[in-house]
């Protein structure tokens, strides 16, 4: 992919102007360079609004879940993933568990999360779409820019 954006350098370009998330997220999707506008959801435990979310058209955008680091269920699987790639998601970023991620990780999809376990979530719906978050210190607006690559996440301030 001609058009990947490699975060070192692009922070050496934009200094400031840019945000680094520290927290060490794993890369499980097939892509591992994505970029687009952020769309936002919080929840906890529960993926239905990750579903709802991401079958709707994403236009090349990046999901940021704020699953407020649990890992104790997933808020991803590859039927879900399949999804995003259907509708046009650039990306995924997950601050919480994804399963299934051997089949996520042959997706045309970027996925970043924190790890995996197999047990599903709840589904009732519980949580908030496209509100600002906070992860690591770190404000994120929907609509921003968000680039993710191996070496990590940056956010436009």
């Amino acid at each position: 992919m001609s058009d990947q954006v490699n975060t070192a350098d692009l922070y050496d370009e934009r200094g400031e102007e840019l945000e680094s998330i520290a927290v060490q997220f794993q890369n499980l999707g097939g892509h591992t360079h994505f970029s687009g506008p952020v769309r936002t959801i919080r929840c906890f435990e529960d993926n239905a609004l990750v579903k709802t979310v991401l079958n709707t058209p994403g236009e090349g955008a990046v999901l940021v879940v704020d699953g407020q680091a649990s890992l104790r269920t997933a808020l991803m699987g590859d039927l879900i993933a399949a999804s995003a790639v259907e509708n046009g998601w650039s990306g995924v970023v997950i601050n919480g568990a994804i399963r299934d991620r051997e089949a996520i990780a042959r997706l045309p999809l970027g996925v970043k999360a924190l790890g995996s376990n197999p047990k599903k979530s709840a589904k009732t719906g519980v949580g908030e779409v496209d509100v600002e978050l906070i992860i690591d210190r770190v404000r994120i607006q929907p609509g921003v820019m968000i680039y993710c690559d191996p070496d990590g996440i940056l956010i436009e301030r």
